[in-house]
């Protein structure tokens, strides 16, 4: 395999780091979609194990979803080792708390962990609560994520902000592949121009005649492997309105069946804001919350418990207003099928709808990481509507 030069430099360092740096503070990777994060990895742990095959290292996401993506790409690099665990940052370090009915009711930090060194992916989702009980363990970490994505819609911790080793370098097989190439084009220009980058990556202009009845039929065929995005929360509560619609839900109120969000987090539960999922049950326990079952996407563990009934059609969460006191009892969901791009970190799936939609506020450099971060979410299939 032939290296970037940018890619042979972060990986001496990174062994460098680990095997002579004798207070090992956490380490940052940054590289832009199409810089080889993956592979940079796979081939560190690869190095790691010819120098210490007893080395026990934990592979870590953020949601049970992205970790099955990580395994996936991990086990076909060949470098996960039968003493090598890949999972979610929630399971290496909280332990279930169970019921006499062998129920799930809490979880609970561990006090130790078997681990030499983590490698954390995806690390700009990492909150500041889950990163203190990591560094409690006074293990070393190394922290992966783009570092050319929108930081955290609140709050000023972001792991991947400032990176100490950064990829920039794209890669020329990946420059093949048109979403990365619209990529460049959002990061580099803030601007991703009209046209047909192959069968399955376009870009319309809203002005022409035919956009419309195109949008609808690809909002039509809306399924699990659908991301919609846009930018203003009006807009998302419009777009879950009509996916509603289209789906023949007569009811104003979550019904079975119906896709939602997660919009606040509870470490308790296993559940974090941006997680999806599918309502398996759902009834009123009062006046302002319904008692529900939700399969969260990639999760082992289906989510149980109450949610708010106020909740959903509000344009924010209820937790950043006054209402903040009230809503301890519950947790906070909203429909699910159209996202904001904020909202969307850290989530790709195989087809993604976009419609740009730019604040006011925002200047050129915002603007090219929300286009950016937007674009990088789809896998193979991107529409853009602007």
């Amino acid at each position: 395999m032939v290296l970037a030069r940018d890619q042979i430099e972060a990986l001496e360092q990174l062994l460098s780091w680990f095997q002579t740096d004798k207070k090992k503070n956490p380490i940052t990777l940054g590289g832009y979609a199409g810089t080889g994060k993956t592979t940079l990895i796979s081939l560190l742990r690869k190095r790691l194990h010819e120098i210490n095959p007893k080395l026990k290292v934990g592979f870590v996401s953020y949601t049970g979803k992205a970790a099955r993506v990580l395994r996936q790409t991990l086990n076909h690099e060949r470098c996960v080792y039968k003493q090598d665990t890949v999972g979610t940052i929630h399971s290496l370090i909280y332990t279930p708390v169970v019921n006499d009915k062998k129920e799930i009711v809490g979880w609970k930090r561990k006090e130790k962990l078997d681990r030499e060194l983590i490698i954390i992916d995806e690390g700009s989702m990492v909150d500041g609560t889950i990163w203190r009980h990591l560094l409690g363990y006074k293990i070393p970490i190394i922290v992966v994520g783009d570092h050319g994505q929108l930081p955290p819609i609140r709050g000023n911790f972001n792991l991947i902000a400032k990176p100490t080793i950064r990829l920039e370098q794209i890669h020329r097989q990946a420059r093949t592949n048109p979403i990365i190439g619209l990529s460049i084009q959002a990061r580099e220009n803030g601007f991703v121009r009209p046209g047909e980058y192959s069968s399955t990556v376009k870009k319309y202009r809203m002005s022409d005649p035919e956009t419309r009845e195109i949008a609808n039929e690809l909002l039509y065929a809306y399924d699990q492997d659908t991301l919609v995005l846009c930018g203003y929360n009006h807009t998302r509560k419009q777009l879950n309105t009509t996916l509603r619609q289209m789906a023949e839900i007569e009811s104003s109120e979550p019904i079975v069946g119906d896709r939602v969000i997660c919009l606040r987090n509870n470490y308790e539960k296993n559940i974090f804001n941006g997680m999806q999922g599918t309502i398996l049950s759902i009834e009123p326990e009062d006046d302002d919350w319904y008692r529900a079952e939700i399969e969260m996407d990639g999760e082992e563990d289906r989510y149980k418990g109450l949610i708010s009934v106020e909740q959903f059609y509000k344009k924010t969460a209820l937790n950043f207003t006054d209402k903040r006191a009230k809503i301890l009892k519950g947790d906070l969901f909203d429909f699910g099928y159209a996202l904001t791009v904020h909202k969307a970190q850290g989530s790709q799936a195989k087809k993604v709808i976009l419609f740009e939609e730019r604040f006011k506020k925002m200047n050129d450099n915002e603007w090219r990481r929300w286009l950016y971060t937007a674009v990088t979410r789809a896998e193979e299939e991107l529409y853009i509507f602007g």
